[in-house]
């Protein structure tokens, strides 16, 4: 083995997808090859070492899945760019394999999916190898990254501090090296949030970009899957097999012709010079005096690079959408509307409603709820879920005004803007099993709320925790993200390696 190929071979936890190709491409790596490191990286650092609790389990058909992979190679069937690239997703996300479905909870270990959710299908087409599922915070809310299948999982730069809801195991597997690229899902901040934390590229879709089939719902109105990297290429990568109309999921309609199977074809250096960034400062900044000293240093960059900044591009919807007590009831109408029909469609031995679930967990309370009650699962099954509702059809559309029309929309054609950027949040918070989590503050409810794309970019750190920058856009707006993040991470390369530094004293 030549000294350089050595080198390579050390640094897969931090290579990108693009390396990894041109690793087998030149013939010194395979997929069988990426397959053993991940599952060995898992074993060491997942139960072990530093405890992770990133993964729930691992593919038993991952090694021969790649070996065919590497038979395709050899022919020159190349599928694509993620052809023998190892994947973890999220556990809300459906394989029909002897991976299991469960959000987490022993409740739906009895589970039995009839097909693959409609992504990871795109994956498997795609040549893309499923490791493994994820970890994530549960139905019961309290400390982020819990579950009763997976424990308290950790973030692998600092072992005592938060990874952040709920695609917690797919950002922190992804920081850690346990994967290429991980699959997660967002609401309003699943996404983001953790990307912020552990120190990785998250990229929210926009809702109806990329296909819900197969997820267990969580607000369809809001709910997207998207891609957690090491870099905005993978990421662009990653979301152009994503992308399509699915008629599994009536949403993605809105999609036709807004998407691309490419992304990366867009990625220049020099994207930033004539882009037009706003700064929503009473929006997304003052809470964290960290995460506003990285975000000034970011949009020193950004001008520096070329890009126009625009200071005080304020919304001004924000106070009544933090008021408006009819927008928490729009989400949680939908959760039980569509959370009890997936309860009831989804075949296998489990509860079949909302109300079982809660008297699952009554009688498993040991296990399912050691920490936090389910108060929010509770009064969730208190609605009705009729969502022919005239109050929630109400809620719905002030939603979609305040932060659309009256929101995102309305600062960027009144500053004629491409972007905004903002803090994605502060740095990784301790766990704290007893009381829970700080409130959350970061960029992502406003488009969470309005259902349309962000993207979080390592910026910096503090003491080691690393600290993210979001780039927010318009519906369908991916394709100007993408461009500005590459260009930023460029200019100002952030990512770093954990150090599964042990838990600090104070």
């Amino acid at each position: 083995m030549a000294a350089s190929e050595a080198v390579e071979r050390a640094a897969l936890a931090e290579a990108t997808i693009a390396q990894m190709q041109a690793g087998m491409a030149a013939g010194w790596l395979s997929a069988a090859e990426l397959v053993r490191f991940h599952l060995d990286r898992i074993d060491r650092l997942n139960l072990r070492g530093p405890e992770l609790r990133a993964v729930l389990e691992t593919n038993p058909q991952a090694a021969e899945i790649a070996a065919q992979r590497d038979t395709e190679r050899r022919r020159g069937e190349l599928r694509g760019p993620l052809h023998g690239i190892p994947v973890l997703v999220k556990d809300n996300l459906e394989t029909a394999d002897r991976l299991r479905t469960t959000n987490g909870s022993t409740a739906l270990l009895g589970a039995r999916p009839e097909r693959d959710a409609t992504v990871i299908a795109k994956l498997r087409a795609a040549g893309a190898i499923v490791l493994g599922k994820t970890n994530k915070s549960g139905w019961i809310s309290g400390s982020a990254g819990w579950s009763p299948r997976g424990g308290q999982g950790r973030n692998p730069h600092r072992l005592d501090r938060s990874p952040h809801g709920s695609s917690s195991g797919s950002a922190a597997a992804v920081a850690a090296g346990l994967c290429a690229f991980a699959l997660g899902t967002e609401t309003i901040g699943s996404i983001l949030g953790p990307a912020g934390v552990n120190g990785v590229v998250g990229l929210k879709p926009t809702v109806g970009l990329t296909s819900r089939a197969g997820m267990i719902p969580g607000v369809p109105s809001l709910d997207t899957i998207g891609p957690l990297c090491r870099s905005v290429a993978d990421a662009a990568a990653v979301l152009g097999v994503l992308t399509g109309v699915d008629g599994r999921d009536p949403a993605t309609a809105a999609g036709t012709g807004r998407f691309r199977a490419d992304y990366r074809e867009l990625l220049e250096q020099n994207a930033l010079a004539g882009t037009r960034i706003g700064v929503p400062r009473e929006a997304f900044f003052g809470y964290d005096d960290h995460a506003d000293a990285v975000a000034e240093d970011a949009i020193r960059v950004l001008a520096a690079a070329g890009a126009t900044i625009v200071d005080r591009t304020e919304i001004r919807s924000l106070p009544q959408i933090m008021s408006d007590e009819s927008l928490m009831f729009a989400q949680l109408q939908e959760v039980k509307h569509h959370l009890d029909a997936y309860l009831a469609a989804t075949p296998g031995e489990h509860p079949r409603s909302i109300a079982e679930l809660i008297a699952y967990n009554r009688e498993h309370a040991d296990t399912e709820m050691p920490h936090f009650g389910q108060e929010t699962l509770e009064m969730v099954d208190g609605l009705s879920g009729d969502l022919a509702d005239p109050d929630y059809l109400a809620a719905l559309t002030t939603l979609r005004r305040l932060s659309r029309d009256e929101g995102i929309d309305a600062v960027l054609r009144e500053h004629r803007l491409d972007a905004l950027v903002a803090p994605t949040g502060g740095p990784a918070w301790k766990v704290d099993l007893i009381n829970g989590d700080p409130p959350a503050r970061g960029s992502a409810l406003v488009p969470g709320l309005a259902g349309y794309p962000a993207i979080s970019v390592p910026a910096g750190a503090v003491r080691g925790l690393p600290i993210g920058v979001t780039f927010l856009a318009g519906a369908w707006g991916e394709s100007v993200l993408l461009r500005i993040g590459y260009a930023f991470e460029r200019t100002n390369p952030a990512w770093f390696p954990p150090a599964f530094e042990p838990p600090s004293v104070g």
